[in-house]
């Protein structure tokens, strides 16, 4: 599989491009998520002309608005040059299927990023360019290196990534109603397992979806899909989904592999075993008892099995 397109904040790579010329050189990131990502660097601090080393900046509310100041010089003021830069990297912004952020950083941090008010700190804010990519590109992936240390958090934003990658294989092959219903089919239990809510209304608007309105439906079909999956899955809705699938082995099953595939269901459901569990064993009767349905879920297989993120959850 060619790898995955995705921005990064490009301290994280080890490049020397901070305000000190340091680096912030994360080995998760390069050595485990280099194996499927092709990643695109970018520090817009650098790429507004700020320079290596630089003074160190820092949110400051200041009147009504939020600016971007020197810590040690409130006079030097990079806000407007800071907020110039997301604008000119709109195209290959535009092609990438996720962006891992710099935490707490004045213009990449994603949120809670420190705000100050007459010398008191609150973390309340977001970068300049993060706010420009959740503006811009609000089904884009996001995620913070910090947060990726959360295995729910880390899973959550990988799983997006992929269902993002395949998103744009789809409108790449040429996008027809068709070809979104099979899209959606594919990752309706993934939905369901975010929120069944909202699953329900992505199902019922595909069903709306017609030759004359594809372009509109397909658009909100992305973000609303991007915005369900963005809920961290629970642990009560997996079994949910679980249940469900079990359902489609109801008559194929014989009674002690029912109870074996219900014990197993129950023990993940109270945490005594993480998901990778029930789901290999339901792999193991789909593959004794072949459903197209189920064989075609992305669910069953959200992403490639080195990265081992079910086994934590």
């Amino acid at each position: 599989m060619e790898k995955i397109s995705v921005g990064i904040s490009g301290c994280l790579l080890g490049e020397q491009v901070r305000y000190d010329g340091a680096h912030k050189y994360h080995s998760y990131i390069q050595k485990t998520l280099g194996q499927f990502f092709e990643f695109r660097s970018f520090c817009p601090e650098v790429a507004s002309g700020m320079g290596i080393p630089r003074p160190a900046v820092q949110l400051r509310q200041i009147s009504d608005h939020i600016r971007v100041v020197g810590v040690k010089d409130h006079a030097l003021d990079v806000t407007e040059q800071l907020q110039a830069v997301g604008p000119l990297q709109a195209d290959w912004l535009g092609s990438l299927c996720g962006y891992i952020l710099k935490k707490d950083s004045p213009s990449c941090g994603m949120e809670r990023v420190k705000v100050y008010k007459h010398e008191v700190p609150a973390k309340e804010g977001r970068g300049i360019f993060a706010a420009y990519l959740q503006d811009h590109f609000p089904a884009l992936p996001l995620e913070e290196e910090g947060r990726l240390g959360d295995a729910a958090l880390r899973e959550n934003f990988i799983q997006r990534v992929f269902v993002m990658r395949r998103w744009r294989d789809l409108c790449a092959s040429g996008l027809t109603t068709h070809k979104l219903m099979v899209f959606h089919s594919q990752h309706k239990l993934i939905a369901m397992s975010h929120n069944q809510n909202q699953a329900r209304d992505l199902g019922r608007l595909v069903a709306d979806a017609r030759p004359d309105n594809l372009e509109q439906v397909a658009q909100r079909y992305l973000l609303d899909l991007m915005m369900c999956l963005k809920i961290v899955a629970t642990r009560g809705n997996h079994v949910n989904v679980l249940q469900h699938i079990q359902g489609y082995l109801k008559t194929k099953l014989e009674a002690d592999d029912k109870q074996e595939l219900v014990e197993t269901i129950e023990s993940y459901r109270i945490g005594n075993i993480p998901l990778i569990v029930p789901l290999t064993l339901l792999r193991h009767h789909f593959r004794r008892e072949p459903d197209p349905f189920i064989e075609a879920s992305h669910y069953m297989r959200p992403h490639p099995a080195e990265l081992a993120l079910l086994n934590a959850i």
